[in-house]
């Protein structure tokens, strides 16, 4: 490791140039940092992890073993990326036609969570707390707070900041069991109130 870097690579790691990388960021084994890469303070990447030139993460950014994160992905702060999760950055790959000009965008807000094996199919955002389950495809908008699961992804409640599900009352009020934070549920949108 170079004594001037404030981040930690694995001696087996590949950081390409015209990368900015946050620190206190720890890239672990086999891992494939590209050119122009954006990465925030704290992230940390597990094994064999490949960030595609231009992607931009946010401060404490967790991307577990074997993910991929392509063009067109950017991630804002505290977003958990489970094990071998997908993105994907064209709609209709083939590998006779290059469609590397036709990259579609992909946005994870704050805080979201991915389970292990999703599949993010391009072009969408996932609001900020979003939790989708191990294995869901997700192929449309994620609201703010909402809870996926299944392929083709399907909402099946809400949760929290603190990643546990939201029983929402009559009022359309909800408290986090961990931290005790109020929820509000107003025509399909979650907002912490407290």
């Amino acid at each position: 490791m170079d004594s001037t870097l404030n981040y930690f690579a694995h001696e087996t790691a590949i950081i390409d140039e015209g990368c900015i990388i946050g620190e206190g960021t720890k890239i672990w084994h086999f891992s494939h940092v590209m050119s122009n890469c954006v990465i925030g303070q704290s992230c940390n990447f597990g094994q064999n992890v490949v960030i595609s030139p231009g992607v931009v993460l946010g401060n404490n950014v967790k991307v577990q073993n074997n993910v991929s994160i392509y063009t067109g992905v950017t991630c804002e702060d505290d977003v958990f990326l489970g094990p071998s999760m997908v993105f994907t950055n064209v709609i209709n790959p083939r590998s006779a036609v290059n469609r590397r000009d036709q990259y579609a965008k992909t946005h994870v807000g704050k805080g979201v969570s991915i389970g292990a094996n999703a599949t993010i199919v391009c072009g969408y955002d996932i609001g900020k707390f979003a939790f989708i389950g191990a294995g869901a495809v997700v192929t449309k908008n994620v609201p703010d707070y909402a809870l996926l699961v299944g392929n083709p992804a399907h909402q099946i409640g809400w949760m929290s900041e603190f990643g546990h599900k939201l029983e929402f009352d009559k009022d359309g009020i909800a408290f986090c069991p961990e931290s005790k934070q109020e929820y509000k549920l107003d025509n399909g949108i979650v907002s912490r109130t407290k």
